[in-house]
């Protein structure tokens, strides 16, 4: 049975986080999502259980928990999601990190990549804003780094275009 390499060892790096975080206007887009929902739900239960005597316990008790997981959404997750929402072009490398309570972290060699693109929707073209995502042929080889501001996100992808074209072998 083999053992783990080396941690100090050039041929087999550890897996560190990469070294950039998103914009810090991320966690006001990731606030958003929570109250555009939470909020109007909240006002409904109070609603119902002013309205429907029958249902009043119920409907407060349903208000009281969805006021508690809109809070909670809208400023414990968001910061927690900052902290560990990390990305990072290498010089052979597209490497990033995501997940609030799971982490999952993808590296993509730059010859393995096939299609870069930026997204951005209403709110994130509001707080200026965008998506980067790196392709390749794998399902499981695509990269979203969500939060970036707008203008790196286009630069990184013209970046990664052009870099990509220096492999003109097929990498899949």
């Amino acid at each position: 049975m083999e053992s783990a390499p080396a941690p100090d060892n050039p041929l087999h790096p550890t897996l560190r986080e990469p070294v950039n975080q998103v914009d810090p206007r991320a966690k006001t887009l990731w606030r958003i999502g929570p109250l555009i929902l939470g909020v109007p739900a909240t006002i409904a239960a109070i609603v119902v259980a002013v309205v429907v005597a029958d249902a009043r316990w119920t409907a407060a008790l349903a208000a009281v928990a969805l006021a508690a997981l809109t809070v909670f959404f809208t400023t414990v997750v968001p910061l927690w999601r900052y902290r560990f929402h990390r990305w990072e072009v290498s010089e052979d490398a597209v490497y990033a990190q995501s997940g609030w309570f799971v982490r999952h972290r993808v590296i993509i060699p730059i010859a393995r990549i096939q299609v870069v693109d930026t997204e951005a929707g209403p709110l994130e073209q509001m707080l200026k804003l965008a998506k980067l995502t790196v392709t390749t042929a794998s399902s499981a080889g695509t990269i979203h780094i969500e939060g970036l501001d707008a203008e790196l996100a286009r630069a990184t992808a013209s970046d990664l275009t052009i870099r990509t074209q220096a492999f003109t072998d097929d990498a899949t």
